[in-house]
């Protein structure tokens, strides 16, 4: 096992390279995965709900008002998150499109993100057990299921990543270059602000605290000095926004402190928490990194590699088990909230790879083969089948979907560049030598293969059960050439998207209390409703329906009667 002691980067760098001819084609097919992974899914659908949608829809809006300080969706005032990522989103869209349509620019920023998130993690990696090991982080988060398609939507989730990222990278430093290490910790925490409010700023101010309380090597002059400079690069890049915010409107800033309370955060009502929805989900959501982790604590928690008492340990765990805990005090939980706690998670289970049982290594890395395999198979055979002949009646049954016979277009960039990736898969998966790392780079180059045939030869399909561009379209011949159109219970990524897609600006009843009286028309959204829609007194049918093939949302556009 290898000694608990970081080895100088420049020398271990170059002895790498001195023992392994191979070392620069390796790093470059590295890079190839990584790139891969964040470019697949980014462009060529439509905004999908949730996040997606709602950040698309205030990316839209501020590219359409050159206003970057007050958030608007559907052309209302919307402080749910500071502006970061929509303001990145915007800037791309701006400069990308044309040639690219206006969302599939402004998901470039995601892209964007995911690339930023790689790099800090393998900095911050190298930097905890030093620079041989850091793709190992790099790979358990590519291959992380709770990734999946969660990493390609814009989202608040995906800047506080970022943060993370930065700022474990900084607290990395802090034990060699203290003030770089708070210039990073600080820019980190300024990114997850302006990303999501305070949530990721309090979780990262929490973990400095436990760290000084829990280690010697954090209570030295060194750390305070790295303290204070993250604090205040912090205030230096967040107070802009808030002082503009507050000089457009005192009570703009006003409301996103309410938004920002901490009942927002902690459901301070036990009835509106439900505590075993994280615990049960992550079981699945941060695989491979679970096991990997309980391996990790099990070889360290018996004193070898230096035991837990290691920065390489404490300060991942640290910020983990903050994360952890504010998830299961969450009102409303939802997975996506959980995506920021992948950062630590994947370094803590870089830790000991190296030291896993070839036994359990080989029955991960059979594991993803197989598994990979015959669904990159079944992926195939069901795309041929559907393409010649329809989407089968047991096919639809399993992927939920209430239209049968659909056929996949045909896009000949889509189908080569699905035949190249799988080809390259087996070539990558093919007999070799067989060692731990290998086990990860095989599991995320699977996870690459699955979301490769998702994004490319499926991906038309999914964007026809997912996509609201023919259910807006087809709405839009109902809709009233004068008046207003009042709503009722409609969701933000829907109010996005029927003012992108047809520039539909509803009078919200939930917001306008005389919404009905102002208005002739109302379009309400119901959950599942079978048969004929309710009908509402004083009120006449003009339309309803919903999306391709999706039996769980419903709309109905009412319009008042005449002799009412």
């Amino acid at each position: 096992m290898r000694s608990p002691g970081r080895v100088a980067p420049a020398t271990e760098s170059e002895t790498s390279r001195a023992a392994d001819p191979y070392w620069a084609w390796k790093q470059a097919g590295l890079a190839l995965l990584a790139v891969v992974w964040i470019a697949l899914g980014l462009t060529g659908h439509d905004p999908w709900k949730f996040d997606d949608a709602t950040s698309f829809g205030v990316a839209w809006e501020m590219a359409q008002r050159h206003d970057y300080v007050v958030p608007h969706l559907a052309g209302e005032v919307y402080l749910r998150n500071p502006p970061l990522v929509p303001a990145l989103a915007a800037a791309t869209e701006q400069l990308l499109s044309p040639p690219l349509a206006p969302y599939d620019a402004a998901r470039i920023a995601a892209g964007f993100a995911l690339a930023l998130i790689l790099v800090f993690t393998a900095l911050a990696g190298g930097e905890l057990t030093g620079t041989r090991f850091r793709w190992t982080p790099v790979l358990i988060l590519i291959g992380s299921v709770g990734l999946w398609d969660r990493a390609h939507v814009l989202s608040g989730e995906l800047g506080v990543m970022v943060g993370l990222a930065m700022a474990l990278y900084g607290f990395a430093l802090a034990l060699r270059r203290p003030v770089a290490s708070g210039a990073w910790l600080g820019l980190g925490t300024a990114v997850a602000f302006l990303s999501q409010g305070f949530t990721g700023p309090v979780w990262l101010a929490i973990s400095a605290l436990i760290l000084v309380a829990l280690a010697p090597q954090f209570r030295r002059l060194a750390y305070g000095a790295t303290v204070v400079v993250a604090v205040v690069v912090a205030v230096a890049l967040a107070a802009p926004w808030l002082v503009a915010l507050y000089l457009r409107d005192p009570s703009l800033l006003a409301e996103w402190l309410v938004s920002e309370g901490v009942a927002q955060k902690i459901a301070l009502d036990v009835s509106l928490a439900d505590p075993l929805y994280h615990a049960r989900n992550l079981l699945w959501f941060a695989w491979p990194a679970l096991p990997l982790i309980a391996w990790m604590f099990w070889t360290r928690g018996r004193g070898f590699n230096g035991g837990i008492a290691q920065p390489s340990v404490q300060i991942p765990a640290v910020l983990a088990l903050v994360i952890y805990v504010n998830l299961l005090l969450v009102p409303e939980p939802r997975l996506i909230q959980a995506l920021p706690l992948l950062v630590p998670c994947a370094l803590l289970a870089s830790l000991e790879v190296d030291s896993l049982p070839r036994s359990f290594s080989a029955a991960l890395d059979w594991f993803g083969i197989l598994t990979f395999g015959l669904l990159a198979i079944v992926v195939w055979g069901i795309w041929v089948d559907a393409r010649l002949n329809g989407m089968s009646p047991a096919i639809a049954t399993i992927f939920r979907d209430t239209e049968v016979g659909y056929q996949p277009t045909f896009h000949l960039g889509s189908v080569v560049a699905a035949i190249i990736l799988t080809l390259l898969w087996i070539a990558l998966v093919r007999p070799a030598r067989r060692s731990n790392r290998r086990a990860l780079l095989n599991w995320a180059a699977g996870v690459t293969l699955a979301w490769c045939l998702y994004s490319t030869i499926w991906l038309p399909y999914l964007d026809s059960r997912r996509s609201y561009r023919p259910m807006i379209d087809e709405l839009a011949s109902y809709l009233p050439t004068q008046g207003c159109v009042a709503s009722r219970n409609l969701g933000d990524p829907q109010r996005a998207l029927l003012y992108y897609f047809a520039g539909l600006e509803t009078v919200r009843e939930e917001t306008h209390a005389n919404a009905d009286d102002e208005c002739a028309s109302l379009l309400v959204q119901y959950g599942t409703v079978s048969g004929a829609p309710p009908a509402l007194a004083g009120y006449r049918i003009a339309w309803d329906g919903g999306r391709r093939g999706d039996a769980t949302e419903r709309y109905v556009l009412y319009v008042k009667d005449q002799a009412s």
